[in-house]
């Protein structure tokens, strides 16, 4: 058979694979819209027209400035490519799912990261990840999970022997590139994520924090980094190997783009303290500090020039940064600070309770430490299963430098859960509707561990259960308010009853990562048969594939899949439309997007003429269900609205 019969044969009515976006392609057509012209090789990108646009002094240049390990280009490649899996909900470990839109996605996360990276592109405000460290006892994720690795898929589904994951010895030739495949693939997805004000902050200690700085220049650009912050993450002091006694670890912090600026931090009892004097006769609203209003000759922005007399005759003729006029209204507020003797230099006079806080520092030594973290969790477990959780004071004060009480949060090493117990804490703080992602492998739990003996046989186990017990202590800790207003209006006999919220925002939703519902296309042409025999055979093939499409899968599962990849939220929501009286058909909606999807075998006439007039709609079916003129007449009159699979 000729290479084009062949050909034929598989591209007449391909079974269609449904997957995440293929970036790379994005990219390509991107570049190919801005610069047609680098593609004069026959629509292909031409190597050698870009090359023309570099500077033809440095072509031939062999030595250069840049960061190379082995494995990158691949790692990078497959950072873009789609990915055939889904996310399947979990039903019986989510907790008050109609609550909120929190999620707990338990999955490998380069997976998960594609499969989000459509419908939460550009929307998360902050990522923290805590990674593993590369310390020659931790692992790597492998990264070869596809739909044909037969031992991720199975253990992902709690096989008896549970998830395999690959360590990375300090004896492998390879040890720091290992490593650094595992974060680059997964920091280039995850910066998709991020809003254009976005940051992320990465905790790492000694062992790769020079090669993640790099890493991180070239994902995120040299320019948008921010500071490395030191940690004081414990307070003991215990001698290593060369006596040193390492207390302190990294955060290293990237924006998406130069215009991120930090808020500002509340003053600190002890920088008040310090720096601040207290109240006098003179100065008797609060403790209060002098600032100067002196400029320096040369700056910019330039100043005043005139003599100001302080009470006591002493003439001062300097650069002051306010006018004359807007320096009088500081004296008649009595806000000006002449020094002790009242010949000094004026000084602008701030209050400690009107300030609009500090900048916060790149060395935190006053925050809770990892001994603090692990009590938090065995406040809410009988053991704390973690060696060196991270506290939620660590978390809360990353994210009030840079959220609001609106934003998402992710964290996809998500560990114990730690950054889902913050988020929720600052909740219920101030009223925010702050939500969270987190994302954690499931790795098994070593089966001599506390965790392991207590039920908990993956780490994401721990993940959901201590996110549901943060709940649950919250929940009762209101009902027990609320029962104590009751008691107080009861007393007071005022009738009237107070909002219950005992749920109110309270919840999550699970997710796992699952094998892709569309059955994949393994067909392959019977070189012994014909052209006519192999025609039929790969129809019989795709029929018998697109009918176990239907029957074999769960629906609401096929449903998420089809939902997730056409960038709709975990959020979202199917409503009946009841007007439909030949098909069942379904409203999809999300905060952002919707569509009708129908999942009928066959669409019926009436069905099709709705849809052919009410052309502003969006409507999903299956491929099966449309007969040739029935698709055509759908997508003619609307489009890309339109979409079968």
């Amino acid at each position: 058979m000729s290479n084009h019969n062949k050909n034929s044969i598989n591209s007449e009515n391909p079974l269609i694979r449904v997957q995440t976006t293929d970036w790379n392609k994005e990219r390509l057509e991107t570049l190919k819209k801005l610069y047609p012209d680098l593609f004069a090789n026959e629509g292909k990108v031409d190597v050698r027209e870009i090359a023309k646009l570099m500077d033809y002094a440095n072509l031939n240049e062999t030595e250069r400035y840049e960061f190379r390990w082995f494995g990158k280009s691949n790692a990078k490649r497959e950072a873009f490519t789609p990915t055939d899996a889904t996310l399947v909900y979990d039903e019986t470990r989510s907790v008050n799912p109609a609550e909120s839109d929190n999620l707990i996605i338990e999955g490998e996360n380069l997976a998960v990261l594609k499969l989000l990276s459509n419908s939460y592109r550009e929307q998360v405000k902050c990522i923290y990840i805590d990674p593993p460290y590369n310390t020659g006892k931790d692992f790597v994720y492998s990264d070869k999970f596809n739909q044909n690795k037969k031992e991720y898929w199975e253990d992902a589904e709690i096989t008896e022997n549970g998830y395999k994951i690959d360590t990375n010895a300090e004896t492998d030739g390879r040890f720091h590139s290992n490593w650094l495949n595992m974060m680059y693939s997964r920091l280039l997805i995850a910066r998709q994520l991020l809003k254009e004000d976005g940051v992320i902050f990465i905790s790492i200690d000694d062992n790769e924090v020079h090669h993640l700085r790099k890493l991180c220049d070239e994902v995120f650009g040299e320019e948008n980094f921010i500071t490395s912050f030191m940690w004081k993450r414990k307070k003991e002091i215990s001698s290593d190997s060369k006596n040193v006694s390492i207390q302190g670890e990294y955060i290293v912090s990237y924006a998406k783009s130069e215009s991120t600026i930090f808020k500002l931090e509340p003053l600190s009892e002890k920088y008040i303290n310090e720096s601040y004097k207290e109240p006098n006769d003179e100065f008797p609203l609060g403790k209060w500090r002098p600032v100067p209003i002196t400029v320096s000759k040369g700056l910019s922005g330039g100043g005043y020039q005139y003599v100001i007399t302080n009470p006591n005759g002493q003439k001062h003729d300097r650069l002051w940064a306010y006018p004359a006029d807007s320096y009088q209204k500081l004296v008649d507020d009595n806000i000006v600070y002449f020094g002790i003797d009242g010949n000094g230099i004026p000084q602008r006079v701030i209050y400690a309770n009107d300030s609009d806080g500090q900048p916060t520092t790149n060395y935190w030594d006053n925050i809770a430490t990892n001994k603090e973290g692990k009590k938090e969790i065995l406040d809410l477990f009988e053991d704390s299963y973690f060696d060196t959780p991270k506290p939620t004071s660590l978390i809360k004060k990353i994210l009030n430098l840079v959220i609001e009480n609106n934003d998402i949060i992710l964290d996809f090493f998500a560990g114990s859960g730690t950054t889902g117990q913050a988020v929720t804490e600052l909740n219920q703080k101030d009223d925010g509707t702050r939500k969270y992602i987190l994302v954690q492998l499931p790795e098994q739990t070593d089966e001599k561990s506390e965790a392991f003996k207590a039920g908990y046989k993956k780490i994401s186990d721990i993940t959901i259960e201590r996110n549901k017990r943060v709940l649950e202590k919250i929940q009762a800790e209101l009902k027990l308010k609320e029962l104590k207003v009751r008691q107080d209006l009861f007393a007071n006999e005022n009738s009237g009853n107070p909002k219950n919220s005992a749920n109110s925002g309270l919840g999550f939703k699970v997710f796992k990562l699952k094998k892709s519902n569309f059955p994949r296309v393994e067909y392959a042409p019977d070189p012994e048969k014909s052209e006519e025999e192999n025609i039929e055979l790969l129809k019989k093939y795709i029929r018998d594939k697109e009918a176990q499409l239907v029957t074999a899968f769960n629906r609401d599962e096929l449903i998420t899949e089809i939902l997730i990849k056409n960038g709709f939220k975990l959020n979202y929501t199917l409503t009946k439309q009841t007007a439909f009286k030949k098909n069942e058909i379904l409203l999809a909606t999300d905060s952002d997007k919707e569509t009708f999807i129908c999942l009928d075998v066959t669409m019926e006439d009436e069905t099709i003429e709705y849809f052919k007039t009410h052309t502003n709609q969006k409507l999903i079916v299956l491929e099966r269900a449309l007969d040739t003129t029935k698709k055509w007449n759908l997508k003619h009159a609307m489009g890309d609205k339109f979409s079968a699979f």
